[in-house]
């Protein structure tokens, strides 16, 4: 087969990476792609929202399936738009995808089906916005409405917090709606399925670090590392299948709406267990993936093809996991999650050599000549696994002294809980 992967970050050389492993597949593009993706595929310089160009690309090229990575396109609807061109792909639709692309929209479809989620507002202005802000009290989080990569969530624990929020979100004129929400404390989790809308088949859970600085301080980023599995209670794999993922494939039965891919639930585990989802995500998430599927040892393709060709996931399927635990450190550039350089040459990448479960996945890079210079933000994933997570933080921080280069910033307390 012939697959082509959309996206050119971190989360799509994972997936580039875990689906050229596959007996099935005999050739992978990368649309765009990136410098470390180029080592593994053939990128081709369409970029993911322009869906003429991608649907034109993949009847030229006779490509069998196409694997969506960002959200972007799948609201702007690449995914229907090739299936009615005939083409194989996995991603929902542009009505399935405004469970991440409306955040407004979203809150109101948990509400109505009864998924436990954080109480909100839904505001138009600065002044309904901070009457919604009294009568939460602080803290309280702010969230814009539509795609904001990861960095249109504002956790406001003091009005300082609040101020700021205000001037990023209207500073910006998105002139649209905002949310207003209860502040939720407890542990964060990432639960991610692929499904058919009806058939559902969990990943492993895992954990990310959203803000830029350690301590989890600072602005929110679009992730700045990642461990798998998250550190749950025995009993909450069972608890988050009844409590979300049960009645939200009751609501798109519902709804009618046709899914067709992952769906990432961003989730609050309360004291007392209590779970709450604080967003839903229409796609793998980034660094998560990285995290998951370096513990995957089942062929990515056995899950992707019946997604992409609309047959019903096998309900008894069961994928294999490496029981270990994995660690993601994502290097960025300095300056990330604000403005930073391009351009950087980063030599450490030139001839490395890596041990037995350890990568590196490539975010924001592009490669000239033998060597790869930072292109992005959040620039490398530096990913291992080990037998426990002390291992697995160990090999990873280890790889990434290795790859490091002197405008790069990274956190340091990936896979530490507070």
């Amino acid at each position: 087969m012939k697959v082509a992967v959309v996206g050119s970050g971190g989360r799509e050389h994972t997936l580039v990476w875990k689906i050229a492993q596959s007996h099935m597949v005999s050739k992978v593009y990368a649309l765009p792609g990136n410098g470390g993706i180029s080592d593994l595929a053939e990128c081709v310089a369409i970029e993911p929202e322009d869906i003429s160009g991608i649907v034109s690309f993949c009847k030229e090229t006779g490509i069998d399936l196409v694997m969506v990575g960002p959200e972007g396109p799948l609201s702007k609807g690449l995914a229907e738009t090739l299936r009615q061109h005939s083409i194989p792909a996995v991603g929902p639709d542009s009505k399935c995808a405004m469970l991440e692309s409306s955040k407004v929209w979203a809150k109101e479809f948990m509400i109505k089906h009864g998924i436990p989620t954080a109480g909100y507002k839904a505001v138009t202005d600065k002044n309904s916005l901070m009457r919604a802000v009294d009568e939460f009290g602080l803290p309280v989080v702010i969230k814009m409405d539509g795609l904001c990569a990861g960095k249109g969530v504002f956790i406001c624990k003091n009005m300082e917090d609040v101020d700021f929020a205000v001037e990023n979100i209207y500073g910006i004129a998105t002139g649209g709606k905002v949310v207003v929400e209860e502040f939720l404390d407890g542990e964060e989790a990432s639960y991610m399925v692929f499904t058919d809308g009806e058939t559902y088949i969990p990943l492993v859970t895992s954990r990310d670090h959203k803000k830029i600085f350690d301590g989890d301080k600072g602005p929110n980023t679009g992730g700045m590392g990642a461990v798998s599995p998250a550190p749950l209670d025995e009993g909450m794999d069972e608890k988050i299948r009844l409590s979300v993922m049960a009645p939200l494939m009751k609501a798109l039965k519902n709804e009618k709406m046709k899914y067709n891919g992952v769906i990432y639930a961003g989730l609050m585990i309360c004291p007392g267990n209590d779970v709450r989802v604080l967003e839903f995500n229409v796609r793998f998430g980034d660094p998560e993936t990285q995290a998951i599927l370096t513990r995957m040892e089942s062929d990515l393709m056995d899950i992707l093809v019946p997604l992409g060709t609309l047959q019903k996931l096998p309900s008894n399927y069961k994928i294999k996991w490496n029981s270990g635990v994995s660690c993601c450190v994502v290097v960025a550039q300095k300056g990330y999650p604000g403005d930073y350089k391009k351009g950087i040459v980063m030599p450490g990448l030139k001839g490395l050599k890596t041990g037995k479960d350890e990568y590196v996945f490539h975010a924001g890079t592009t490669k000239k000549n033998n060597e790869y210079y930072t292109n992005g933000g959040r620039v490398l994933g530096v990913t291992a696994v080990g037998v426990n997570l002390e291992e697995a933080r160990k090999k990873a921080y280890a790889l990434v002294e290795k790859v490091a280069w002197p405008s790069c910033y990274y956190r340091k307390d990936i896979g530490v809980w507070r």
